[in-house]
C-alpha cells in the first residue's frame, strides 16, 4: 500500500540524517555510512541535534536493558520497523551480545534490501557471521546473534510465526524498540501490537520514541509536514501527550511505564560533560527550534514481568522538571490587525520593531520572506496607523550603498525624535559581531503623508566599542545623575556562547562609560527581556550558560553612587522562559510569548505586578487566526493609549518540517487584564 511506501521513504531519510550527525561526531557510529550504501547528505546543525538526542535516548535505554539482563542465560532485542538501523552492528562490535539476540523487523522489501546490502559489504557480513547468507523467505538474513525478518507489523499472526521460525522465545527478557514506527500505523493496529507484546512475552520491556502535542503551533506545522509526505501521524489524535501514552501502555497490559520529553531527557539523563561536548560541536543559534523539537518528542519505557521493574528513565541528575500544566488566569484573543496584504515584508524572525511615534512603527533586520525568497532581510519596514488600521508605508533608503548588514538579533533604540541607534546583531553564527549604526529620519515625520519615508543609514566613526559586538542582547535606556545612557547587557559574542557583562553607553557621545554597580550580578544570559523602569532596568528570563531557560527577574536600580542589582520576587515563581518580549505599564511587567520547557502549553502573556510580586499567566486564544501563531523570535509593540499589544513576525525553522513565519501582525487587547490586575 501507499502508506507502507511512504513510511519506508521516511526511514531512508532518517538513515541519511543519522549518518550526517555521526559524520560530525554527534554519535560514534561508523556503520551508518556502510548501511547508507554510499549515499551521503550534510544536514543542518538543528537536524544533527535532533537525531543525536533520539540516538542518545535509544542507546541509554538499550544499555540499561543489557546491564539489567546480563545475569540471564539469554535476552532478546526486537527492533520494530528497524529500517537501515545500525544497532546490531554497534552492539556486536562492542562485544555486549554474548547472550543476546537482536531481531529486526521491517517491510519485506526493506528487509530484502538490507539483507542484500549486508551480504555485499564484507565488514557487515563478517559481524553477522558464517550463516548470515541472504534468505529467501521471511528470514532475509540470519546469524548467531542476528535475525532480519521481512514482515508487515500490522499482520500479528505472520509476525508471531516469523519470530518462532527465527527461534525467538517468549519466556526470556525481551526489549521491543519502536523509533517513530507505531505512529504510522492505524491506532487499532498499533494498540493491538502493544497489547500482543505484553500478553505474548512474560518478561518484556518496551521502548517507544515518537511525536506528541499536535495542537500547538509547532505541532500543527509538524503534522502538516507529514500530511504533505502522505505519512499521517495516526497516534497523535488519540494519544496527544505523555499522560495519554502512559495510560495507553498501562491499559494494554504493561505494569510499569515512565515517559520523558526530550528536553527533560537531555537535562536529566545526559551527563553534563556530554551536554557540553554536543553543544560545542558546531556553531549553533537555533535554541528555540531545538527546545521546541525536544518538547514535541518523547521517550517512553514500559515493562512487565521484570523483577525489579525496568526503570531506565529515572533522572541521573537533578534538573528543572517541567511539572504540571501552567497556571492560567484567563485568556486573551488574538486578531489580525492589518487591513491589506502589503505586509508580507513582516514575515520574518530575529528582527526588531520600534515605536518611533504613537502611530509609526519601524521594523528592521531578521530572517524572512523578501521578494519571494527566504533570506536575511535587507529592507526596512514602516507601519503607519491610519483610519482603517495599520498599513505598510514605503521606505526609501538614502545612501543605498551603505550596507544595512543583513543583521539578526540586534537592538534598535530611539536617541531622539529623528535618530535611532542599531546595536550588534549577527549575519550567521560563525560570522557574528556587527557593530553600531545610526538610522536618521526627517525631523517632521508625518504619518498621514502617503509618500515615501526617507531613512538615512549612517556608519559610526571611529570603529564601534567592542561591547557592541554581540547579539541576542538587550539595550535599555537608563538615567544616571540626569544623563541618559543605553544599558547593553548579556547576549552572545564570537568568543562567548553566553555573556553576563554590561556596558553603559552614553547617548550623546556613544561611548562606554564606567558607572559603579553594586549587588550580586545576575547569571549570564541571552534572549532575555529588558525594560526601562524608574530610571533603571527590569531584566527577566533568558537562556543561561547550560542552555537552560531562566526564571529570574532583576531590577537594576539607580542609587546614589551608581546602580544596584536587586532581585524581584514573584509569587508564584515565574516559569523559566526565553525569546520573549516585554513591556512595562502602570507598575506591571508584561512578558509576551517565548519558549519554556512546559511542553503541555505555549507561553502567552504573563503579567507581573511590580508592587505585590503577583505573577499571572494568560493564554492566547487563536481561534480567529487561520494559521499557527508562533511567539518566539517575534517583536512586540505596546500601544499605551489603546492598552493594546501589536505582535510582529516570529517563527523559525521547525526542525526538518519546514520554516514557519507568522504571515501578518496580530493585535491583543490588554485592557481587561490590566484593569482586573
Amino acid at each position: 500500500p501507499v502508506l507502507s511506501l511512504q513510511a519506508q521513504d521516511t526511514g531512508g531519510s532518517s538513515a541519511l540524517s543519522k549518518g550526517s550527525a555521526a559524520a560530525l561526531g554527534y554519535t560514534q557510529d561508523r556503520f551508518l555510512r556502510l548501511l547508507a550504501g554510499g549515499r551521503r547528505r550534510r544536514r543542518a546543525p538543528l537536524v544533527h541535534r535532533g537525531y543525536y538526542i533520539r540516538a542518545r535516548a535509544v542507546d541509554h535505554c538499550v544499555q540499561d536493558f543489557l546491564l539489567r539482563t546480563q545475569g540471564h542465560p539469554r535476552s532478546q532485542i526486537l527492533s520494530l520497523g528497524a529500517g537501515f538501523d545500525s544497532l546490531y552492528f554497534r552492539l556486536k562490535e562492542l562485544g555486549v551480545l554474548q547472550h543476546t539476540v537482536v531481531c529486526e523487523v521491517d517491510f519485506p522489501a526493506v528487509a530484502r534490501q538490507k539483507a542484500a546490502l549486508i551480504s555485499r559489504v564484507k565488514e557487515l557480513a563478517a559481524l553477522v557471521g558464517e550463516d548470515g547468507a541472504e534468505g529467501s523467505g521471511v528470514i532475509t538474513c540470519s546469524g548467531k546473534n542476528y535475525k532480519l525478518l521481512g514482515v508487515d507489523l500490522c499482520e500479528l499472526c505472520e509476525l508471531e510465526r516469523a519470530l518462532e521460525e527465527a527461534g525467538m522465545y517468549s519466556g526470556v527478557p525481551t526489549l521491543f524498540i519502536a523509533e517513530v514506527v507505531l505512529t504510522y500505523m492505524e491506532n487499532r493496529r498499533s494498540d493491538a501490537l502493544i497489547q500482543w507484546a505484553a500478553e505474548r512475552f512474560s518478561q518484556a520491556c518496551f521502548l517507544l520514541y515518537e511525536q506528541m502535542h499536535p495542537g500547538d503551533p509547532f505541532g500543527r506545522v509538524m503534522q502538516q509536514h507529514f500530511r504533505q509526505l502522505n505519512s499521517r501521524l495516526h497516534s497523535l489524535a488519540q494519544y496527544p501527550d505523555r499522560e495519554a501514552q502512559q495510560r495507553r501502555f498501562l491499559e494494554k497490559g504493561w505494569t510499569e511505564c515512565s515517559v520523558m520529553d526530550m528536553n527533560e531527557f537531555f537535562t536529566c539523563c545526559t551527563p553534563e560533560d556530554e551536554q557540553q561536548r554536543v553543544q560545542a560541536l558546531e556553531p549553533f543559534d537555533e535554541f528555540e527550534e531545538w527546545h521546541l523539537k525536544c518538547s514535541h518528542y518523547f521517550v517512553l519505557a514500559a515493562s512487565k514481568g521484570m523483577e525489579p521493574p525496568w526503570t531506565p528513565l529515572l533522572p541521573s541528575m537533578t534538573g528543572p522538571r517541567c511539572g504540571g500544566p501552567a497556571r492560567v488566569a484567563g485568556s486573551l484573543t488574538a486578531s489580525v490587525c492589518a487591513k491589506n496584504s502589503e505586509l508580507s515584508g513582516l514575515r520574518r524572525y530575529g528582527h526588531h520593531s520600534l515605536l518611533l511615534k504613537p502611530n509609526l512603527i519601524l521594523t528592521t533586520g531578521g530572517f524572512g520572506d523578501e521578494e519571494g525568497q527566504h533570506c536575511r532581510v535587507r529592507s526596512l519596514q514602516v507601519l503607519v496607523k491610519r483610519a482603517g488600521g495599520w498599513e505598510a508605508a514605503p521606505v526609501r533608503k538614502d545612501h543605498p550603498d551603505k550596507r544595512w548588514g543583513e543583521r539578526l538579533y540586534h537592538t534598535v533604540s530611539c536617541l531622539s525624535n529623528n535618530l535611532a541607534l542599531v546595536v550588534g546583531g549577527r549575519t550567521s553564527p560563525s560570522r557574528p559581531g556587527l557593530g553600531m549604526m545610526l538610522l536618521k529620519f526627517p525631523e517632521a515625520l508625518n504619518a498621514s503623508d502617503p509618500g515615501e519615508i526617507p531613512v538615512e543609514l549612517l556608519s559610526l566613526q571611529p570603529a564601534p566599542d567592542p561591547a557592541a559586538l554581540r547579539w541576542r542582547h538587550s539595550a535599555t535606556e537608563v538615567i544616571f545623575q540626569g544623563e541618559k545612557y543605553l544599558f547593553l547587557y548579556g547576549g552572545r559574542s564570537a568568543m562567548e556562547p553566553v555573556l553576563g557583562d554590561w556596558c553603559f553607553l552614553h547617548l550623546q557621545e556613544l561611548s562606554c562609560t564606567v558607572i559603579p554597580v553594586e549587588g550580586p550580578a545576575p547569571e549570564s544570559r541571552h534572549s532575555h527581556s529588558a525594560c526601562s523602569w524608574k530610571g533603571g532596568v527590569l531584566v527577566a528570563g533568558g537562556l543561561g550558560a547550560a542552555e537552560q531557560p531562566l526564571g529570574s527577574v532583576f531590577f537594576l536600580k539607580e542609587v546614589e553612587r551608581g546602580f544596584e542589582w536587586q532581585t524581584v520576587e514573584t509569587q508564584p515563581p515565574l516559569i523559566p522562559r526565553y525569546s520573549h518580549t516585554a513591556h512595562v505599564h502602570d507598575e506591571k511587567l508584561l512578558l509576551v510569548g517565548g519558549v519554556w520547557f512546559h511542553s503541555s502549553s505555549v507561553p502567552g502573556v504573563t503579567v507581573i505586578d511590580l508592587v505585590t510580586g503577583l505573577c499571572l499567566d494568560y493564554t492566547i486564544n487563536v481561534d480567529h487566526l487561520e494559521w499557527p501563531l508562533m511567539l518566539h523570535n517575534h517583536s512586540s509593540v505596546f500601544l499605551p493609549d489603546e492598552e493594546e499589544l501589536l505582535l510582529i513576525g516570529g517563527g523559525g525553522n521547525c526542525f526538518s518540517f519546514g520554516t514557519h513565519l507568522n504571515p501578518e501582525p496580530v493585535s491583543l487587547s490588554l485592557s481587561n487584564i490590566l484593569t482586573s490586575h
